[in-house]
């Protein structure tokens, strides 16, 4: 969300990074919306104004017993009283264009992000080689993994169709243990707090973290129909005390029932549906919405190791074999709180915490500074580490680190009371895979394959896995 403030402040500045983002111009379309917000404002406390100054006109009139001047006076106030409403209204609907608006535009890039439009644009920013000898070819893991028949893409159609996959045994097992390890890595070296929220979450949450309203379609909804239209039945009757079901005989015009009955339908809807969470960012991020937090209390760190649900409506034809772009996948999620000033150091230190994972695992990855054209709605800045897959002969995204700076808290409402009287202001939030688990698994299989079919297990992971050093090949 941006701050209409600075956009007046200097327009020509909020341009020009829309442009590096690829998008027209909007600041003279912005500025207008306010103007109409802050008319309406006026037209509604100008007509309180004169409300209050009549209520004192009439009162000296009637003191002077000037029963005529006190009649139209009173007259004056009802049609005032009566124009409220719609003063109101105004207002509201001013201010709902101006923030819709607001919230359709993506954040800022900082300075330093590369200029492109598209992935072409993204800028090596370092790279780490494993010990290990890269493998000048290899098995994909689905051809790993479906021939010893532990991890089933047939059996995942059947239950929930495609995009998901069934893993068992020693893979079901090693897809925990690469989890587990993050988390305590994370948690016992990186000084983040374990987290285990909840996984759904309402319209304010994914809102807060910017996935709604823009990228509905890119999200699971899981709200209980049957329970939505009871409460749209019982609010409508609370209200109006009528049944919507069947309300002949009313005073309300079917018309008018209808229109009411939307209405009170998108209220109802609002406080009772929920989503799957895309990534546990959101909850963890949300943590500190609507809460005035003290310097003293950053950074918060976050960690949490959450089921993602992704609809991936943009995802048609890509990656539909194996496990690189699912609907339900594990990812441990890092989320940081801090003061303004202490975002970009933040920003590094997250990435190098995820970057410790793969280096703990001895796998090779690269390191990539995103363009202005390839980068989140919400983000500032992103570093995506890739990671080398075998199977495929190329580096594969494994983890997105981003700052955001004050973007989502200001849709939060998120805030810090700054040392030394310096007031209050907005918080700035960053977000990382540390790292995706489904991903992981993947670089695993490939890096570790043997030319058996055999997968060795990574000495970090072998004590989560009973000790155990190898997934044995299907000719075992």
């Amino acid at each position: 969300m941006h701050d209409i403030r600075a956009i007046r402040e200097n327009p020509a500045a909020f341009d020009r990074d829309l442009e590096r983002r690829g998008l027209a111009p909007l600041s003279a379309e912005l500025i207008a919306l306010d103007d109409a917000r802050k008319g309406a404002v006026s037209a509604a406390q100008a007509a309180q104004e004169r409300r209050n100054a009549l209520s004192k006109e009439i009162g000296a009139a009637k003191k002077a017993k000037d029963e005529a001047r006190a009649t139209a006076l009173m007259a004056e106030v009802a049609r005032l009283k009566e124009e409220a409403p719609g003063l109101e209204a105004a207002q509201g609907e001013a201010q709902k264009a101006l923030d819709d608006r607001l919230a359709a535009i993506p954040n800022r890039p900082k300075e330093d992000v590369p200029l492109g439009a598209d992935e072409h644009g993204n800028v090596e920013y370092r790279r780490f080689e494993s010990s290990r000898e890269r493998l000048a070819q290899g098995r994909q893991h689905f051809e790993l993994g479906e021939a010893t028949g532990l991890m089933d893409f047939e059996a995942a159609a059947k239950l929930s169709g495609s995009r998901f996959v069934v893993l068992k045994g020693q893979l079901a097992r090693l897809e925990r243990a690469l989890g587990q390890f993050m988390l305590d890595l994370h948690t016992g070296e990186h000084g983040y707090l374990e987290v285990a929220p909840p996984i759904l979450v309402r319209d304010e949450a994914m809102f807060g973290t910017a996935q709604l309203p823009k990228f509905e379609d890119d999200q699971f909804f899981a709200g209980n129909i049957p329970e939505i239209e009871k409460g749209v039945a019982e609010a409508f009757e609370y209200l109006y005390g009528i049944d919507p079901i069947d309300s002949s005989g009313t005073k309300l015009s079917k018309a008018i029932e209808e229109n009411e009955r939307r209405g009170v339908r998108e209220i109802v809807l609002k406080y009772n549906r929920r989503w799957l969470v895309p990534t546990a960012e959101v909850p963890l991020t949300n943590l500190v919405r609507e809460s005035i937090l003290a310097e003293d209390e950053l950074p918060l760190r976050f960690t949490a190791l959450t089921p993602c649900f992704r609809a991936e409506a943009g995802a048609a034809g890509r990656d539909t074999r194996g496990m690189l772009r699912q609907h339900q996948f594990n990812k441990v999620e890092l989320v940081s709180i801090t003061a303004p000033e202490k975002s970009a150091e933040e920003h590094e230190r997250m990435l190098a915490c995820a970057e410790a994972v793969l280096k703990k695992l001895d796998l090779t990855y690269r390191v990539m500074t995103l363009c202005t054209g390839d980068m989140g709605f919400a983000s500032q800045k992103t570093y995506d580490i890739e990671v080398w897959v075998p199977g495929q002969q190329t580096y594969r995204e494994i983890s997105s680190c981003s700052v955001c700076g004050e973007f989502q808290a200001r849709r939060m409402n998120a805030r810090y009371r700054a040392k030394e009287g310096r007031g209050v202001g907005f918080v700035h939030t960053l977000n990382g895979s540390g790292v995706a688990v489904g991903r992981a698994l993947i670089a695993v299989m490939e890096n570790y394959q043997n030319p058996d079919g055999s997968v060795t297990i990574p000495s970090a992971l072998q004590p989560y896995m009973g000790g155990l050093n190898r997934i044995e090949g299907p000719n075992h």
